[in-house]
């Protein structure tokens, strides 16, 4: 197909950037930024999958320390900016404050509160009664720190919330809705966050939780309601898990 410049008219070929004749940078067609934004989805995916089962593995044959714990978050933060870098401008939309009734703001604060007590006994039921194996304790897998609760809260409360909202409800959003509608969005960013997580049990409240902050980031086009819901429910798992182990 012949491409012109919308500005001049003159005759471009295929791969020109730029007009030859007045300068003026040639606008992509709609297949052309489908088609990148396929490939760094494609790219991104792979990219993650691939930093999961490292870090999965890291965690597994290796004693736990904060050097590991520390050296993963902050690979898994170097990528998630090095990927939001050719974004930017759209990403920085993300953080202005939304225009959400009073309804949405009370939503965002109790919804966690449910969240992560029906997950924290839901997990620990199926834990104890159907796998019959021990539920991870936070404040436990942290204990050899000597300060657990402060590096739970690092690692669990406040990173997560930020990158991981930054990762799929920022930049993999913004790259879906160039290729398919809203609601194919939420559910593929929902369903691609919970399988880098790694575990079963875990997918089936991670993906409808993810469906949630999806539809959040959605209709409010922010970032900020998803990342206090994601911290919120962080935060009360942990004083969960506070208070059982020192109970214990």
């Amino acid at each position: 197909m012949e491409k012109f410049c919308n500005s001049c008219g003159e005759f471009l070929f295929e791969e020109s950037k730029f007009c030859s004749k007045c300068g003026k940078q040639v606008q992509q067609g709609y297949l052309e930024i489908r088609t990148q934004s396929l490939n760094i989805i494609i790219t991104f995916y792979v990219t993650f999958l691939v930093f999961a089962l490292v870090s999965f593995y890291l965690k597994n044959e290796n004693e736990v320390s904060l050097f590991t714990e520390g050296a993963i978050e902050s690979a898994f933060a170097g990528l998630v900016i090095g990927f939001c870098v050719f974004d930017y401008k759209n990403i920085l939309n993300l953080y202005k404050l939304p225009k959400a009734h009073i309804g949405v703001w009370i939503f965002t604060f109790i919804f966690p509160i449910y969240s992560s007590f029906f997950v924290y006994f839901f997990i620990e039921f199926v834990n104890s009664f159907v796998l019959e194996v021990e539920t991870i304790n936070y404040i436990e897998t942290y204990s050899y720190s000597g300060y657990p609760l402060f590096w739970a809260f690092i690692f669990v409360v406040i990173l997560p919330p930020i990158f991981e909202e930054l990762a799929f409800r920022g930049f993999l959003f913004n790259q879906l809705q160039k290729v398919t509608n809203n609601n194919v969005t939420v559910i593929a960013t929902a369903f691609i966050f919970a399988l880098v997580h790694f575990s079963f049990i875990s997918f089936i409240w991670i993906f409808p939780f993810g469906i949630v902050l999806g539809y959040l980031r959605s209709k409010y086009k922010t970032l900020w309601l998803g990342i206090v819901i994601h911290f919120a429910h962080n935060l009360i798992i942990i004083l969960i898990d506070n208070y059982f182990y020192t109970l214990n």
